[in-house]
């Protein structure tokens, strides 16, 4: 084939040359500036320093002949010369830095002011060598022509001045301030006296603070350029901290009253702000005929003339009705509730009689707006419930929740999905009205909001299952339908986006579902899925979180035959898989089962598979493994698993005689080290094991517990079909000879009444048990009630002291029967798990002791 060549597309027209030379131009003005930027000889003798200089030679140095560079440099190490040698610092460093300053740029400044700041957080030395050496410098250069410079060294200054003496801050800033906040001084200084006494009013006591501060606050309040007095507004709140309740309401009040009717806009909206923080030391007086007719017209104009407190008002509208709660009216109520309903939808339905010129220019101007209210009432949504009362919310806000909950932007749904889980403890026993929206904001499209929402997803979870009045124990989900296809899209929503953060976050909050669905609906809809992201994800995190929430899975199946399946396929396909990847996430799988599980659990199942990967043929996975041996062999009791700690043994000694690569057998040996220096824990109890055995023979306890409780479900069930089964045969023969079921009844009421009443009362104790047990089912999903302080022989509320009492002191069980069945003996309701080991024994012979008492009173009952 000869290749096609496509001529036309090649244009070699005399405009079209001379932008390819063009082009070529520009490629050699690039390299330009790379050649100019290589410095010649002299430049670079001109920046080389002696060696042998000690840092504070070196440091003053560069101060006085180095560059600009190389000085702010000298500035930003400040810190570390005050550690090392703060006495040369002081007497030589220091004053050439402010020498520098007077001529220095913005970057050394700003370096500077940190510097400063840094050694006195440092506590390098005392506050009063501090302010003897640097107070000076900083408020000479707090009125720096660059605002942004200014503004570094303020935050110096207030930081100082919390750390000052009070005489220090009187004579040093105080008395100077006077001067620096008349109308004679630039606009930067007035500014700067502003926020110094909103940060003096704290330090001083109330008689200096009226005497010497505030009539410098009231002139500034009164100043001509708004922007002053807009930042003295905003220092009012602190100042009326400092004074207290009395003068804030003689000398504060009435400023802020009169600057809430200030011509500028950004002042009325300041005053607003420090009238609603200072609500609380406002008396009912002067809320009802102060503070409310402003609130009352800030609401008015907000909709009319001035736009711009619409967003601030939003943002405290909640705080303002609950403060201004007890001296509403029913109709002042209405109205503030009615406000907030109307911010809520605000930008979503346009008005009629508008052109679609002007409504192109309002959403171009005002959308950002409308986005930032709304989000503000989504914000103050758990206020406004209080305010409504929650008895009220379906009546009142429901509707405004469901609009807020389905918002166009994703602001507003985010600042929902956040505040979800306050509304539903507010609402308590009506939770499950807000059903709904739980599931459309786990449907949500946007991820952030799914992830604002999966923060609290467990909690929430709870709180819908068992604090609604709809939940029951044995059917949680039927206020919720959805809930499980809205998590499962969930989970396959993040794993398709590149958020693998949210995705880790997702499967790790999905550990809570046993507590909140069925073991069955857990083992077909999420714990396969789990799985699944175990062996085919590439992100290391979200295999791990995958890994555990499947454990967790694991911990509270209540079938048998799902748990061997699963544990079957961690071992084949992860254990033995073909990657070495697999074969990794096995031994992290294996590190969170022996978290969860009991010891014997894990030297029953999967013990001998992690030794098997001793001879893989990758050095990460053995590498790997031998981190792991210390925990692998913590699992261990003797003389229990003596057989298991001798693989072990066996398999560190092939690692060391067999091992080639050098890495692998280097932490071999470190890691035989510590084999060697740890203790291995018996089946008795010990002292030093005394906690780390107490909390494993919880997690044992409660693994048998659902074992057992399986098997008595298994037995209900076969007992209630044999119970129907002989009611038909029995009223079959009553109807077929009336003479011999006489006489069979006769029969009945003389031989059997010991028999009959023994398995009413076998069958009364099985019945209870299973209550007991299913009441602990729901008990032990929680991750609060595995406290190691519960003691196992304190477990005779579940129906399990019982199976314990037949053992003696004794309380250890584990896992070992291969057939993982339970055994139930005696009237006791004793229950054994037949094992090889020492302490399973017990149980044998006490199975054994009670069969022998059976019989022997049967032997009594027939003669």
């Amino acid at each position: 084939m000869h290749p096609i060549i496509f001529f036309s597309k090649m244009d070699f027209s005399q405009s079209n040359l001379f932008g390819y030379i063009e082009d070529l131009q520009e490629l050699t003005i690039i390299e330009r500036p790379v050649r100019r930027s290589l410095k010649t000889p002299e430049e670079i003798e001109r920046l080389t320093v002696d060696e042998e200089l000690s840092d504070i030679e070196r440091a003053v140095y560069l101060l006085s002949s180095g560059q600009d560079i190389q000085g702010t440099s000298v500035v930003a190490n400040l810190p570390v010369l005050m550690r090392q040698n703060p006495a040369e610092t002081l007497r030589r460093v220091l004053p050439k830095i402010r020498e520098v300053l007077h001529v220095a740029g913005v970057e050394m400044q700003l370096t500077a002011a940190v510097s400063f700041l840094t050694v006195l957080q440092e506590e390098s030395v005392s506050i009063h060598t501090y302010s003897h050496s640097f107070l000076h410098i900083i408020l000479q250069n707090l009125e720096h022509r660059d605002a942004g410079v200014s503004n570094a060294w303020l935050e110096t200054l207030l930081a100082v001045i919390e750390a000052l003496p009070k005489e220090t801050i009187r004579h040093e800033i105080l008395n100077p301030l006077v001067s620096k906040a008349q109308l004679s001084q630039t606009l930067q200084s007035r500014l700067v006296s502003c926020k110094i006494m909103g940060k003096l009013a704290n330090k001083f006591e109330a008689h200096i603070i009226k005497r010497e501060i505030l009539p410098l606050v009231k002139s500034l309040c009164q100043d001509v350029e708004y922007e002053v007095r807009t930042c003295m507004c905003r220092q009012l709140e602190h100042i009326a901290q400092g004074i207290g309740t009395e003068l804030t309401k003689t000398v504060v009040l009435p400023e802020l009253v009169e600057l809430a009717r200030d011509e500028g806009s950004s002042v009325r909206l300041a005053a607003f702000e420090t009238l609603v923080n200072l609500l609380d030391m406002f008396d009912a007086d002067d809320r009802s005929q102060t503070v409310l007719p402003l609130v009352k017209s800030f609401c008015e104009k907000s909709f009319k003339a001035d736009e711009s407190i619409l967003v601030s008002l939003s943002f405290h509208l909640g705080k303002l009705c609950n403060g201004l709660y007890g001296i509403f009216t029913p109709e002042q109520h209405l109205r503030f509730l009615e406000f907030y309903k109307k911010l809520s939808t605000l930008g979503l339905q346009q008005e009629n009689g508008h052109n679609d010129n002007q409504l192109q220019l309002q959403t171009l101007e005002q959308e950002k707006k409308y986005i930032s209210v709304r989000k503000n009432c989504a914000y103050n949504f758990p206020a406004m419930i209080v305010f409504v009362d929650p008895k009220n919310f379906h009546l009142e806000l429901y509707s405004i929740f469901f609009c807020l909950c389905h918002d166009p932007e994703v602001p507003v749904r985010y600042t929902m999905a956040i505040s979800f889980y306050e509304v539903a403890k507010l609402l308590n026993s009506g939770v499950y009205t807000i059903h709904k929206e739980l599931v459309t904001l786990l449907q949500d499209e946007s991820l952030e909001v799914l992830d604002a929402l999966v923060g609290h997803l467990p909690e929430i979870l709870e709180l819908m299952t068992n604090g609604g009045e709809n939940s029951g124990s044995e059917s949680k989900l039927l206020s919720i339908p959805d809930l499980i296809p809205a998590l499962t899209a969930a989970e396959q929503r993040a794993a398709t986006s590149l958020k693998w953060r949210t995705h880790e976050k997702l499967l790790q909050k999905y550990a809570c579902l046993p507590h909140i669905i069925s073991s069955d609906q857990i083992y077909y809809r999420f714990l396969h899925r789990m799985l699944t992201i175990i062996l085919t994800n590439n992100v290391l995190p979200v295999q791990k979180a995958a890994a555990r929430t499947l454990c967790v899975y694991l911990r509270y199946n209540r079938k048998q035959e799902q748990r061997h399946e699963v544990i079957q396929k961690l071992i084949e396909q992860l254990g033995q898989g073909k990657s070495y990847w697999n074969r990794l996430r096995f031994l992290d799988t294996c590190e969170f089962i022996m978290e969860l599980f009991s010891k014997s659990f894990f030297c029953k199942y999967f013990f001998l598979p992690v030794l098997e990967l001793t001879h893989d043929p990758v050095a990460n996975v053995r590498m790997k493994l031998c981190y792991l041996l210390p925990k692998v062999k913590s699992t261990l009791k003797i003389p229990t698993d003596k057989h298991l700690l001798q693989q072990l043994e066996l398999c560190i000694r092939k690692l060391l005689c067999q091992e080639k690569d050098k890495d692998v057998l280097t932490i071999v040996k470190r890691t035989v080290l510590e084999l060697d220096r740890m203790e291995i824990s018996v089946d008795a109890f010990q002292k030093r094991f005394y906690e780390n055995d107490l909390l494993d023979q919880e997690k044992e306890r409660q693994e048998h517990l659902l074992l057992e409780m399986e098997q008595l479900e298994k037995e209900k069930q076969q007992n209630e079909g044999r119970s129907t089964n002989i009611n038909d045969k029995m009223f079959e023969k009553k109807r077929r000879d009336s003479k011999t079921s006489s006489v069979l009844a006769k029969s009945i009421t003389l031989s059997v009444p010991g028999s009959s009443s023994g398995t009413s009362a076998g069958k009364e104790d099985k019945k209870s048990k299973l209550v007991r047990s299913q009441s602990f089912s729901t008990q032990a999903l929680h991750p609060k009630y595995s406290n190691i302080d519960k003691c196992p022989n304190k477990s005779s509320a579940t129906g399990y002291t019982s199976s314990v009492s037949g053992m003696g002191k004794s309380c250890m069980l584990s896992f070992s029967d291969d057939s993982f069945r339970t055994h139930s003996t005696g009237n006791s309701g004793n229950v054994a798990f037949p094992s090889s080991s020492s302490s399973r024994n017990l149980f044998n012979s006490a199975d054994q002791k009670n069969n022998g008492n059976k019989e022997s009173q049967s032997r009594k009952m027939s003669m």
